[in-house]
């Protein structure tokens, strides 16, 4: 067994890193990282409770993330316009995020029916747009399997994919970010758990291009909330309450999390829209239940 001392965990070293690679398989082929599943588990199997518990996921994000992009980006399917608006309004919400979690949201009761609230509208819309079949885009191991005409504005950003032409508004996807980066903050997730599903349910942008996006802006996004939670605890200095990220914790999470991402990113392709987001919603809904029940009970 291995001690953690800043998050009081004791556990097998394994554990972390087996953990974080059987959910990053799968979470990534949906453009996510898998820290919206890692927070839970800290949290309910480890016992690790402390706002620390949230720069700790973000830091998993750090060390996890960068195979994931790196294989999007080879495979031509990184839309670059896509990072860079949703980075733009992510990143005020996180610092807006970090000091709400910090001061409101100490106790981990509320906190967990907090997340429990979130990954349940996020699992309900994955559902209205599984019913709906929208962004519906065939797999295929062919070469035209690549983003082309990828152009950034402060109007819109469009994309070719497949033949078929994909627009949306840059302050649609700008707003949403800025609430996004809010919530994400708090949970210590980054945004890109709950971005990837509005820009496949709501904007109409098919998965197969939002997921090396939103784990870019997710990874971005997720260095200034380690960041930012390493300065406040500097200045919110309270006994027994630890802040800044668990870096062995976080550093074992996210080696197996880079392992993990990058053969979920490899096999994305290969898989159908509609099964990628069945899984996804499959996942937040379980874990969104059994928080808000709990709260209850």
């Amino acid at each position: 067994m291995t001690e953690f001392p800043v998050s009081g965990v004791e556990t097998y070293w394994w554990l972390p890193v087996v953990t974080a690679f059987v959910i990053s398989v799968f979470t990534s082929t949906g453009g996510v990282s898998g820290a919206f599943l890692l927070l839970p588990f800290q949290m309910s199997v480890l016992g690790f409770t402390s706002p620390a518990v949230s720069a700790t996921n973000m830091l998993f994000n750090v060390v996890a993330i960068p195979s994931g992009v790196y294989r999007y980006a080879k495979e031509g399917r990184l839309v670059k316009s896509l990072v860079w608006t949703t980075v733009l309004g992510t990143l005020p919400g996180v610092l807006i995020g970090a000091i709400v979690r910090i001061k409101f949201f100490l106790d981990p009761r509320p906190f967990k029916f907090f997340v429990g609230l979130v990954l349940l509208y996020l699992g309900s819309r994955l559902i209205i747009d599984i019913s709906r079949r929208l962004s519906q885009v065939k797999s295929t191991g062919a070469a035209e399997f690549k983003v082309h005409e990828d152009k950034f504005s402060f109007h819109s950003i469009s994309y070719e994919f497949q033949g078929k032409s994909y627009r949306a508004s840059f302050w649609g996807i700008f707003n949403l970010s800025l609430v996004v980066g809010v919530i994400g903050g708090i949970y210590g997730i980054g945004g890109g758990a709950i971005i990837s599903p509005f820009l496949v349910a709501v904007f109409g942008l098919p998965v197969h291009t939002v997921a090396g996006a939103a784990l870019l802006g997710t990874f971005i996004t997720s260095i200034i909330g380690v960041i930012i939670y390493s300065v406040l605890a500097i200045w919110f200095t309270q006994p027994d309450m630890a802040i800044s990220p668990d870096w062995a914790l976080g550093c074992l999470f996210g080696l197996g999390g880079a392992v993990g991402i990058y053969i979920g990113a490899r096999l994305q392709r290969l898989i159908p829209a509609r099964y990628i987001k069945i899984f996804l919603a499959a996942c937040v809904i379980f874990v969104a239940v059994r928080y808000i029940w709990g709260f209850f009970t």
